[in-house]
């Protein structure tokens, strides 16, 4: 018999995992923005997890929701590891298996499961059997020259029979051989077209949608055809669009705070990730983009840059940024009177 999971609210809305983003840090970060988001794990490969490299899953009671993602194509590993995560206190567990870069091949899972569509099903029935929480699926709509309608339709319905109840599409193929993982993201055609097809296709299965997406409006309009929408890179370049999600898109009715209030929650962060005595810049790399598009900007990202790597750097370097960008605002408007 199939198992019956309960899926969270907050797939309406996730961030993406991302390789050398999505850590413990990021993730209490974005907590500060949004609480209600879904959060993903980097993925993290399923014979790191069994091998005991558990400091890999640990994570704050503050984070969650938070889906851990895995790597694998050993169904038997990827059990034990999905054990391992749930034990942890993860809300999910998700199969990656859109992921094209050259190390992930080499230990043949990531995108080039999508060739193997059966494998995707073993190792995602065996994860299922493994963990009392949801079980989903990761991967995109076509790779290679396996790129029709037909394809796409026959890869999510192998994944479907299995009892998986929530499919997250890329809505791009892959290459695996050709395009680094950053042409990937960009030079495949977008296809949403190809996933509002899978979602007619299968109406009771959850479909979140990915891929290009970049602004809340945009996100608005992709849940009328959709049940879910992720987003990645956008979060990266303009962080303070999560700062929109819970009113706009979870129709809280907490105000949403300025981009001064989140620079200062961050400022308070950033103290107790130095007490724990991880560097500051591990916080401030993702901080980066949060005055994009404000008057000054430039500043503020240029003495971040300079300054949150310097030994000893503290929480006062988000504050000394954040002035040398009011300070010039100050100045231009003197000059203007």
């Amino acid at each position: 018999m199939q198992k019956q999971f309960e899926l969270s609210g907050a797939m309406r809305f996730s961030v993406a995992p991302m390789v050398d983003v999505t850590d413990s840090v990021f993730r209490r970060l974005a907590r500060l923005f949004s609480k209600k988001s879904m959060l993903y794990t980097e993925m993290i490969a399923a014979d790191a997890v069994i091998h005991g490299k558990n400091y890999l899953l640990e994570f704050h009671d503050e984070e969650l929701p938070c889906v851990l993602q895995l790597g694998g194509s050993d169904p038997k590993k990827l059990a034990a590891a999905a054990k391992i995560g749930a034990g942890f206190g993860y809300t999910e567990i998700n199969l990656n298996a859109g992921c094209p870069s050259d190390k992930v091949q080499s230990g043949n899972f990531g995108a080039v499961l999508m060739k193997t569509p059966d494998l995707i099903a073993d190792c995602v029935k065996a994860m299922q059997d493994a963990v009392s929480v949801p079980v989903t699926v990761k991967t995109r709509i076509g790779v290679d020259e396996d790129d029709s309608v037909d394809f796409t339709l026959k890869l999510v319905e192998t994944i479907a029979a299995t009892g998986c109840r929530h499919v997250i599409l890329h809505a791009r193929k892959a290459w695996l051989n050709g395009l680094s993982p950053k042409e990937n993201r960009t030079i495949p055609p977008l296809d949403y077209e190809r996933v509002y097809l899978v979602k007619s296709a299968f109406p009771n299965l959850r479909i979140t949608i990915n891929g290009g997406i970049t602004t809340i409006d945009a996100v608005k309009d992709q849940l009328k055809r959709v049940d879910g929408v992720m987003l990645g890179r956008a979060i990266i370049d303009n962080p303070f669009i999560l700062s929109k999600v819970d009113s706009e898109i979870f129709g809280s009715i907490e105000p949403m705070p300025s981009r001064e209030e989140l620079l200062y929650k961050a400022v308070d962060l950033a103290a107790k990730i130095k007490a724990e005595g991880i560097p500051v810049h591990h916080l401030m790399r993702h901080l980066l983009g949060l005055f994009n598009s404000c008057p000054g900007a430039r500043l503020y990202r240029r003495y971040l840059s300079e300054h949150m790597t310097q030994l000893g750097a503290g929480p006062d370097v988000l504050i000394k940024a954040y002035k040398s960008m009011t300070d010039a605002r100050k100045q231009e408007g003197n000059y203007g009177n």
